[in-house]
């Protein structure tokens, strides 16, 4: 019997993105997140006795500024080779061959796959053979698992493979492949990597995504970590996913349809982010709140808006180390408008047209003529990442409509003496 732990997108010293106005937020903790992760699991593989590591790509975020991350690595590796664990990686796309600017000797427990072509490296004492190759650039499109070797006939089969297989969702399409291009290898286990989703593919071979390491932001939500496998008489019996994140990011759904006041509006989010820190088992939190349903106190939440984010940040404040990283309002109102304000007045007629407003990219352009010169003078990184600012994709652009038609609602519904 043998053990092997299975990670992969470690992205080490990748920032955490999303806490970085808070005057108050978890500095160290926020820029030693990935650190700290990676020291857990290291720890877990000495306690375990696991006998190797599998490192499925992505181990670094891209260059390294300096030789301090390079540095942390070869340290954490040199705890692994004296306890007699050897650790085997291919670069992806964040670590390709071509996107490296500095290296530093691994210590000899460690194995990098090449870039060149894929090989095999058989482990006797286990008869295990793992068969992988490295990204040799930060965009590979080619088939990469069909230019893997054959099985190792009488040994336990391991593919370790950087690739988003025939498509995921935020993630681009490197090394596309199907399971039946992986299954007809005959390998025993596919340790994957590239996206950040813990994900069972297939049990028949064993095709498994362990999700990345630790979150990074609110579209990196819930428990991260690795796989643990177990593996005796030359199959799989076991497979556990083990926690090893630092901080766990929620995305925290908050139904305000019995709502009545304010005070009431509090008082469920409260419930909802004790919820969540009870789930993150004494992790800090980085929670997104979204307030939805039709309630009653809808105009009251758009008219206090500015107010009510520092009171909800208070709220969350007082749950312990919880973090506010955005609150959106989705509430709607309960009653229909045109009942409120009397079907045949002007009022109504208003209401009516806001409330079809349809308004795409070129009618904000229109509405504000100087928008594209604007962002012109921005500094690109607010354009860059998972949340770009004022980006003209369909779903941002739903959002905003949402966002201006029911501010503009409101407001009318104030001023006409029904708010």
């Amino acid at each position: 019997m043998f053990k092997f732990l299975h990670t992969a997108d470690i992205h080490l010293d990748s920032p955490l993105k999303g806490l970085e106005s808070y005057e108050d937020a978890p500095v160290e903790e926020i820029r030693e997140a990935s650190r700290r992760a990676f020291d857990n699991l290291i720890a877990f593989a000495i306690d375990e006795e696991v006998d190797f590591i599998l490192i499925a790509g992505d181990l670094y975020d891209g260059p390294w500024k300096d030789y301090n991350t390079g540095l942390f690595f070869v340290n954490r590796m040199g705890r692994l080779k004296n306890a007699g664990i050897r650790v085997f990686i291919v670069a992806g796309n964040h670590d390709a061959a071509s996107h490296t600017t500095k290296a530093l000797p691994l210590p000899d427990n460690v194995t990098l796959f090449s870039a060149k072509k894929a090989e095999t490296k058989l482990l006797d004492e286990l008869q295990v053979a793992i068969q992988g190759r490295s990204y040799p650039a930060s965009a590979v499109s080619e088939n990469l698992a069909s230019l893997y070797p054959s099985r190792h006939a009488g040994y336990f089969n391991i593919g370790l493979l950087h690739t988003a297989l025939n498509g995921r969702e935020g993630h681009e399409p490197y090394a596309p492949c199907s399971v039946d291009d992986l299954r007809a290898t005959g390998y025993d286990y596919w340790a994957l990597g590239h996206v950040h989703q813990q994900e069972i593919v297939a049990r028949d071979p064993w095709i498994i995504f362990p999700g990345n390491l630790q979150g990074r932001h609110i579209r990196e939500t819930g428990a991260k970590g690795a796989t643990l496998v177990t593996v005796a008489e030359g199959r799989v019996t076991a497979v556990e996913q083990r926690e090893f994140d630092v901080l766990r990011w929620v995305l925290c759904r908050v139904d305000l349809t019995t709502c009545e006041t304010i005070d009431a509006v509090f008082e469920q989010v409260r419930q909802r982010i004790e919820a969540g820190r009870a789930a993150g088992e004494g992790r800090p939190l980085a929670m997104r709140v979204i307030l939805a349903g039709a309630c009653p106190v809808h105009a009251d939440l758009i008219d206090r808006w500015a107010r009510l984010i520092d009171e909800l940040r208070g709220v969350a404040a007082s749950a312990g180390e919880v973090w506010l990283e955005k609150v959106l309002l989705q509430t709607r109102h309960r009653t229909d408008l045109a009942e409120m304000v009397g079907r045949d007045t002007a009022l109504a007629g208003l209401l009516h047209s806001l409330e079809e407003l349809q308004l795409g990219t070129e009618d904000l352009f229109a509405l504000v003529p100087d928008l594209p010169s604007f962002k012109t003078r921005l500094p690109h990184e607010l354009f860059e990442g998972d949340e770009p600012f004022l980006a003209d994709t369909p779903e941002q652009m739903d959002a905003l409509r949402a966002e201006v038609r029911e501010l503009l609602v409101a407001r009318l519904l104030q001023h006409g003496g029904r708010g």
